[in-house]
């Protein structure tokens, strides 16, 4: 399979891109390069190994939920000038 600048003129008009012909025959060479080497990976025997998603192992970063007490309302609040029935009141921003 290659890539000519009908196939290029095509996935620009899908991503709705505009090039002029050098700019064309530029990413028919770089497409057509992409595919050239995709078939000589094609060439690697990789029977018997298993996929591998990641170099190295990963693990779930993120810490347990940990239930602890919160601040009390009185306190969150008392360093705002303007609150209305124990909330933050703030100007509109939406018309």
């Amino acid at each position: 399979m290659s890539i000519n600048i009908e196939d290029v003129d095509h996935v620009a008009n899908l991503a709705r891109l505009s090039f002029n012909k050098e700019e064309q025959k530029e990413f028919v060479k770089k497409f057509n390069d992409i595919l050239e080497y995709v078939e000589k990976l094609k060439e690697v025997n990789v029977e018997g190994i298993e996929a591998t998603y990641h170099i190295f192992p990963t693990k779930n970063p993120w810490r347990e939920d940990q239930i602890k007490p919160s601040l009390a309302r009185e306190k969150v609040l008392m360093n705002t000038s303007d609150k209305q029935q124990g909330c933050f009141k703030v100007p509109k921003v939406v018309e």
